[in-house]
């Protein structure tokens, strides 16, 4: 479905002095590059009548409206506050307003924010028109990327063990919950937890480590002596009294944390202090703080009644449109007659609101026309992939990750949006190290990523003898492609998707890839193919690779890396210097690389496939690519980019990424299919299968 553009508001709190808050705006309108800031020399500081606040507690309206006539006392704020709040409502935008609190200032998370009240009047928390999230900050640097809907998975925990009547508790009707989870959820694929004895910390955390999106909690809770509680079970199915933190630090540790986790805290059955339910506000911001992207959590009492009326409209809302905030907006107007409506909390750093994406070529409902085009270049093996550095990424970890740990582990002193370029980590450890250094420590940090993430399949390894805070022996480029190729089989035996698999299967005489491993040429040799491996001649004074064949063809593929292989350091692009040296030495040794290369460039059709958005190795070989002599024959061909959905990418204007992107390769004649490789890849896979079965054909 479509999206509509929003107004960005972002209102920011942190601790000024006793009983002081600075205060700050930021707003940014549709279609607009300019911020809206607070133009003052001064802090604009406010004071909260906590006093006045707590004697209005059973007068939601006259509450938010205090909370914004307090933050309105400054003046330069409260003008622009009306201002961007008319602005969006002139340009028929919804408002997504961000309250961000400072880690000095966490006091504050204890008001009732969701009853605030905007300049006019207007409630914050039960309009689609107005989509109101708490912003936490996290020490946490892992991206959160957004998952096509069909990919995502769902944990659902549910617990009612034995012995809740001794704290006064009553038991939760545990089939009444499964079934209403299930039909809100209905299309993603549910693991549950709600027989006697399954909902207890540990097979919880079993159940995270096989890769979920959404972790929905039904359990009893309550903070005790200062400590967040939940009522989970033990094995036996008794009560587990279990700390909040227990939880948090097994999420923390997730290598793939849930983006979404919803904490269903139910009222106990002697109920009716305000703090008998506080565990999920408490643990709300504990989960966002761990690097949770998104954490619905309640703030107080929050009945069963309200809980059955509302969660289901929630979930259905998200299955409609993947936006938490405005699944949470419209569920909260569900229920805004009863009196906890405002409970739910929503902490997020998703800058769109959505969890997931349609992949697909363009807009709602559009298709891609040339289809038929690209499967018929693809069967007459004039098509050529370009495959791009995350499809391997996807089984030891993406660049950002690697770049963010040797920032870490090295010291990275430089500024902290440097802190995930790979190509400038690796610069600033050759200038402190060696030239070699970094193209040494790649492969022996993808190596320890593999073993961190795949212990059971990687257990016998020789090197797994050694701490991870142990010096590891170097390993050779055919050590760490044997150790990929069992993971590689491994996750195939566990049904998950291989897109070398269905790369291997393409009629395709060759493959120009960006990955410094050979996943690729041993799939296309389990494949039953003959395929001879090339390296780019980049550096100065390099000669062709002796291993091109003059004869390639769909039997016997040319896999042609264009950065570099493991087996040649000096060959891989990997520090700032090595990608301008690339773009020197690719335009200087033209006539180095292979003819059947350069013609397969100009002359086929081009998939590329697993590039991020803001690869700068891509931009460079791209820009090659489209120097070279013939470049009037891809008008001939059908021609497609897989690009990874900018909202899931450091991008500030999703909107505004997405034409730019489409602009940069319309003049290459390339379409923008927008997902990821593997979700290309799928529909690619399925429409030869189907045009196969047609002809009576193998695929």
């Amino acid at each position: 479905m479509g999206f509509a553009k929003c107004a960005d508001l972002e209102i920011s709190l942190s601790r000024e002095h006793a009983g002081l808050y600075a205060i700050d705006l930021r707003c940014t309108l549709p279609d607009s590059d300019a911020d809206v800031r607070l133009a003052t020399v001064e802090p604009n500081v406010v004071r909260f009548d906590l006093e006045q606040l707590a004697g209005l507690q059973l007068r939601p309206e006259a509450y938010g409206l205090a909370l914004r006539d307090s933050l309105c006392a400054a003046r330069p704020f409260a003008e622009a506050f009306a201002g961007a709040e008319a602005a969006a409502t002139a340009q028929d935008a919804p408002l997504r307003l961000r309250l961000l609190i400072g880690a000095d200032a966490v006091e504050l998370h204890g008001l009732r924010w969701e009853l605030l009240r905007l300049p006019s009047g207007a409630p914050v928390s039960t309009s689609e028109r107005v989509l109101f999230s708490r912003y936490l900050a996290s020490s946490d640097w892992q991206p959160v990327p957004l998952l096509p809907r069909a990919g995502l998975r769902a944990l659902v925990v549910i617990a009612s063990p034995d012995g809740l009547a001794e704290y006064g508790l009553a038991a939760l009707d545990v089939a009444a919950e499964r079934a209403r989870v299930r039909g809100a959820l209905a299309g993603i694929e549910v693991v549950e937890l709600t027989e006697p004895g399954q909902a207890n910390l540990a097979a919880i955390a079993e159940a995270l480590r096989g890769g979920v999106e959404i972790l929905y909690i039904v359990a009893h809770g309550a903070w005790r002596r200062g400590e967040s509680m939940l009522w989970l079970e033990d094995g036996a199915g008794k009560v587990a009294l279990t700390p909040g933190a227990a939880l948090v630090a097994r999420v923390a540790a997730l290598a793939q944390r849930p983006r979404l986790v919803v904490l269903a805290s139910c009222q106990s059955a002697g109920g009716g202090r305000e703090d008998d339910a506080a565990l999920a506000a408490a643990l709300g911001p504990a989960l966002a703080r761990a690097g949770v992207a998104a954490v619905v959590a309640m703030q107080g009492n929050f009945s069963v009644a309200t809980a059955e009326a509302m969660l289901p409209r929630f979930f259905v809302e998200l299955g409609h449109h993947g936006q938490v905030d405005r699944a949470l907006a419209l569920a909260r107007a569900q229920v805004q007659d009863r009196g906890d409506w405002w409970m739910p909390v929503l902490f997020m750093r998703l800058r769109s609101g959505r969890i997931w994406y349609v992949p697909g070529f363009g807009g709602e409902g559009e298709e891609f026309e040339r289809w038929p085009a690209l499967l018929r270049s693809i069967r007459t093996g004039r098509c050529t992939p370009v495959v791009g550095p995350t499809l391997s990424e996807s089984l030891y970890g993406s660049a950002r990750d690697l770049a963010l740990e040797w920032a870490e582990s090295f010291h990275f002193p430089l500024a902290a949006t440097g802190r995930s370029d790979l190509a400038q980590v690796a610069q600033f450890l050759a200038v402190t190290q060696t030239r070699s250094f970094p193209r040494s420590e790649l492969l022996l940090s993808l190596r320890r990523a593999l073993r961190r993430r795949y212990p059971q399949v990687l257990a016998g390894d020789v090197d797994d003898a050694a701490s991870e805070d142990e010096e590891v022996e170097d390993v050779s480029g055919d050590a760490f492609d044997e150790a990929l190729t069992r993971v590689a089989d491994w996750r195939a035996t566990q049904g998950l998707f291989d897109p070398y698999a269905v790369l291997a299967g393409l009629p395709c005489p060759l493959f120009v890839t960006a990955a410094h491993d050979s996943l690729l040429l041993r799939r296309l040799q389990a494949a039953g193919k003959q395929p001879v491996q090339a390296l780019c001649p980049w550096r100065k004074h390099s000669e062709a690779d002796p291993r091109v064949a003059d004869g390639i063809s769909a039997q016997q593929p040319l896999v042609f890396h264009v950065f570099g292989h493991h087996s040649d350091e000096s060959s891989v692009v990997l520090t700032e210097d090595d990608v301008y040296d690339f773009l020197i030495g690719v335009t200087r040794e033209r006539d180095q690389i292979p003819p059947r290369v350069r013609a397969a460039l100009v002359d086929s059709a081009l998939l590329f496939l697993g590039f991020s958005v803001d690869d700068w190795k891509f931009r460079v070989f791209f820009r090659s690519l489209m120097d070279q002599a013939g470049g009037g024959l891809r008008q001939d061909y059908a021609h497609v980019a897989a690009q990874i959905d900018p909202e899931g990418g450091d991008v500030a204007d999703p909107e505004r990424a997405r034409r730019y992107l489409a602009s940069y390769f319309k003049g290459a004649e390339i379409t923008i299919f927008w997902g990821t490789a593997d979700d290309f890849l799928r529909q690619l896979s399925t429409r030869m299968s189907a045009a196969a079965a047609k002809k009576g054909t193998k695929p």
